[in-house]
């Protein structure tokens, strides 16, 4: 059904969907999604920093747990 839509099916689509919100609604919509993308990256960088820093904060406090009976075998 929706493999027929070619570029006057689309312009049509277009032009309804702005005739029913109006050019500020959409211009506001848009906005909207864009500030939600940039939370979006913004989370996820900050994520990774943190999963980078507990990895690297974990390494340095790694210690050897070890008995000291079997430290010579190890």
């Amino acid at each position: 059904m929706l493999n027929n839509i070619g570029l006057p099916g689309i312009l049509l689509i277009a032009v309804v969907v702005l005739v029913l919100f109006g050019r500020g609604k959409i211009a506001n919509l848009m906005g909207e999604v864009g500030k939600g993308i940039t939370a979006f990256k913004r989370g996820v960088k900050d994520g990774t920093e943190e999963i980078e820093n507990a990895s690297d904060d974990a390494s340095e406090t790694a210690r050897d747990v070890t008995p000291e009976r079997d430290r010579e075998n190890a």
